[in-house]
This record gives C-alpha cells, sequence and structure tokens, in this order.
C-alpha cells in the first residue's frame, strides 16, 4: 500500500507511523517525508500480507486521533517499464512565478513522466535574491524525441532566465 500523511510537525512522527506499520506486520519500503511549512508530509509504500491490509489501513486511519491526516491506497504496478530512457533534469535561476507550471507542461506536452521532483528556495550567496532550485527524475518515452524536449526546455530557460541541464541516465 502507498499512504500520505500530513499534520503539524513534532517530534515522534516517524516513530508513530512505523510502529503502527511494524504492529501490523508491515514492512516500510520506501519513502519521502519532509519538513514544509511547519507541517509534516510524507509518502510511505509499505508492503504488507493481504490478509493484514484492512487492520493496518484502520490502524493508521486511527492516527487522525493525533493530528494526522492519513490517506490510504492500494499500490499499482511500477510504470517504469514505459520509460526508453530516464532523464535528470536540474533547474536553478532567480525565483519568479510559473517556472514549474512551465517545464512541467514541456513535460506533458513530450508525455514525459516526472517520477520525482524536489524544489527548494532559498537565498542567493552573493545577493541575498531568492534562488529557485529544482531536481526532477524523468521518464522519457520511445516515442519522445528528446532532442526537441531538450530545445523546449532551453526556450523555457531563456524565457525566465534560468538554467536547465538535462543528463541521462545510463
Amino acid at each position: 500500500i502507498v499512504i500520505t500523511v500530513i499534520g503539524a510537525d513534532r517530534s515522534g512522527l516517524v516513530e508513530e507511523i512505523s510502529k503502527t506499520v511494524t504492529a501490523c506486520g508491515g514492512n516500510w519500503l520506501e519513502s519521502r517525508l519532509s519538513h514544509l511549512g511547519g507541517q509534516f508530509a510524507g509518502m510511505v509504500e509499505i508492503a504488507v500480507a493481504s490478509d493484514r491490509v484492512e487492520e493496518l489501513k484502520a490502524s493508521l486511519e486511527n492516527l487522525s486521533g493525533s493530528g494526522l491526516s492519513v490517506m490510504v491506497r492500494e499500490a499499482n504496478e511500477d510504470s517504469s517499464g514505459e520509460c526508453d530512457q530516464v532523464a535528470n533534469i536540474e533547474i536553478v535561476g532567480q525565483d519568479r512565478q510559473g517556472i514549474v507550471s512551465q517545464i512541467s507542461a514541456a513535460f506533458a506536452e513530450f508525455k514525459a513522466n516526472v517520477e520525482s521532483l524536489d524544489t527548494e528556495c532559498k537565498s542567493a550567496p552573493m545577493s541575498g535574491e531568492k534562488l529557485f532550485e529544482a531536481k526532477a527524475r524523468v521518464c522519457i518515452p520511445a516515442e519522445c524525441d528528446l532532442n526537441e524536449l531538450r530545445d523546449k526546455l532551453e526556450e523555457i530557460a531563456a524565457d525566465l532566465m534560468v538554467d536547465v541541464s538535462l543528463g541521462i541516465e545510463n
């Protein structure tokens, strides 16, 4: 199963979730957990025997009493088999509205699937201006013309005045 959790950040949240998973015979496989805007937010993939799924779902949903919102979904087949290539993309530039929107629209236009996206804004070292940084892992399907995608990203980068680099995993 895959769960998403969000709640006011405090000490012990990960322990509370992990104890619940373990108590129901679940195995914590993969997760992305973050502190964002004073909130704890995360996604966790859990393996659990089919005869204990409902027990685990109920136990996780009971965490709402401790201030967590939990959503539980059945895991689907892995879509990574549809990738012809995997691209790692980095974006750096002065923060401005619309960077993620324009870059993600380009991925959608070329039927590329964003598998992970990590972004942050921080002060630039010398000027102190807001600097936007993003790293994405993108599944590129066989029908995608990688050179056309690269051209589109460079066009967007020039328009937004950001640097975009695209590297292909081997």
